[in-house]
């Protein structure tokens, strides 16, 4: 089973040269346009714009996370992007996103 078919956030995985593996549904109707689930097997960064790109491409070499906010369309996203590890062995990046409200509760634990 899949569990992350129908999380309602995007999730999209590449290898370490950026092709795309997988994405969920959410990702795949988010990216309807520029083609869904028919970009399995192309490159994340034909997806990025520059300076985005650059950004990507840099962090992928540097195998580290970048975690930010963004807002588009009046909607505001917490994009996760990290390295994933398969037997301790660098694999890609996966990136999640999920929509968040504008205002949102902050608890200290």
């Amino acid at each position: 089973m899949n569990y992350l078919e129908h999380l309602p956030s995007s999730v999209i995985i590449c290898d370490k040269d950026g092709v795309i593996l997988e994405m969920n549904a959410k990702a795949a109707a988010g990216l309807d346009k520029e083609g869904g689930r028919n970009l399995i097997g192309t490159n994340i960064l034909d997806c990025h714009p520059e300076p985005s790109r650059s950004k990507l491409a840099a962090q992928m070499a540097e195998r580290r996370q970048n975690i930010y906010t963004s807002e588009k369309n009046g909607v505001k996203k917490l994009i996760y992007q990290s390295p994933w590890y398969k037997n301790d062995e660098y694999f890609g990046i996966i990136e999640i996103s999920l929509e968040i409200p504008f205002e949102m509760p902050h608890h200290l634990r």
